[in-house]
């Protein structure tokens, strides 16, 4: 008799209004590892931040993950870059088909994610929204920012020092609602046991410097714990923005066969005789 140990991925997400702003434009979401749906797609972990210049960003934001799950989680016979690209075109059409349904105008949102297969994270991103990883104490920023200011650093205008503090860090190059296409980022990053990924908004990643997210991870306990000391340290340093983070803990990524002997059979046997 085979028995199966499941992957052991410990997930959570959090999101929080800030001290400045009057409504939150951020939206979190995370497929839940017991769900069936993991086994056969992976796991889900977004991201996305409603562009507060325009209208509606919550609505937005909300809308760019509820269409990148519904697609993820439907799309059959697509490799996972490819549906992921198409998840993310599918949020885009969607977000700007419902600023004109409700005449706004224009309005827009980042968006962030990540589905995990195997050891192997695949990555769809637009906008500046955030993904780290974290392994041991060394944090890594995954993506680039799609900002003016993120352009300048890539062109060596601009030192990556000088990014948080710079007046234009918010101005977007790129988000999902604003055109009828958009040109995601599509990657995909190997991972390992023990491994932290943190997706996060630039309400918090403008106010916490990319090495202490492995030093904030490193004293963790739980991935709750370290989404509410990321979220506290953000208001704490005055963050003027919404604040959220998606923290996914990877404790055993690749489900393993028991197997167990002819002893355990005749166990069960024996058992099973006596009705």
């Amino acid at each position: 008799m085979t028995y199966i140990e499941l992957p052991e991925i410990e997930s959570h997400c959090l999101t929080h209004i800030g001290n400045v702003r009057q409504d939150n434009q951020d939206s979190v979401r995370i497929i839940d590892q017991h769900d069936d749906l993991t086994a056969s797609y992976g796991h889900l972990f977004g991201v996305a931040d409603g562009m507060g210049g325009y209208a509606h960003g919550g609505v937005a934001s909300t809308l760019a993950l509820v269409t990148l799950f519904e697609t993820v989680y439907s799309s059959d016979g697509l490799s996972i870059p490819q549906k992921m690209k198409q998840a993310v075109q599918s949020a885009n059409l969607n977000v700007y088909q419902k600023a004109r349904e409700l005449g706004v105008g224009r309005m827009g949102t980042t968006l962030t994610a990540g589905l995990l297969k195997g050891n192997t994270f695949h990555i769809a991103h637009v906008g500046d929204s955030r993904a780290y990883l974290i392994r041991g104490k060394t944090s890594t920023c995954l993506t680039k920012d799609h900002t003016r200011v993120g352009e300048l650093v890539r062109m060596k205008v601009l030192s990556p020092d000088k990014v948080r503090t710079h007046n234009q860090r918010s101005v977007l190059s790129k988000c999902l609602g604003l055109d009828l296409f958009v040109q995601p980022d599509v990657f995909e990053v190997k991972v390992q046991d023990g491994d932290i990924i943190i997706f996060c908004s630039d309400g918090v990643w403008s106010v916490i410097n990319d090495d202490e997210f492995g030093t904030l991870a490193s004293k963790a306990v739980s991935a709750e714990q370290l989404n509410q000391t990321i979220v506290d340290l953000a208001m704490k340093r005055g963050s003027d923005d919404n604040v959220s983070a998606v923290t996914i803990i990877l404790h055993k990524l690749v489900a393993r066969q028991t197997k167990h002997g002819s002893r355990f059979s005749k166990i069960i046997k024996r058992f099973a005789g006596r009705s």
